[in-house]
């Protein structure tokens, strides 16, 4: 299971209703090979579930993430933060051993 935390939830709220997203619109999360630490995540707004996809609703925001993905992802907070070092959406991963600078890159 994914976890959304209450800022991930308002800021995910707001830009779906400033993007005009269609109802039924989930937050898509998968990992995929780059980064500087070797592994990435993808994070994207869609409305369509594909094979073999997981969905999880949390704090009333519904997330799916690809077979593969999820077992990089079990246990996962998605955040938002706003603060001096940049703003945006935050993964806090229990599984990562090491992640890189900016956030956006781990590895296992």
């Amino acid at each position: 299971m994914i976890k959304v935390s209450n800022a991930a939830k308002e800021h995910a709220l707001k830009l779906i209703r400033e993007e005009n997203k269609p109802d039924g619109t989930f937050i898509r999360v998968g990992v995929e090979g780059g980064g500087c630490s070797g592994l990435m995540y993808n994070l994207l707004f869609d409305t369509e579930m594909k094979q073999g996809d997981q969905s999880f609703e949390d704090n009333g925001i519904k997330v799916v993430v690809d077979r593969k993905s999820f077992l990089y992802l079990i246990g996962t907070e998605l955040d938002y933060t706003g603060g001096l070092n940049g703003k945006g959406f935050v993964f806090k991963n229990p599984n990562a051993s090491r992640t890189c600078g900016c956030g956006e890159s781990f590895s296992i």
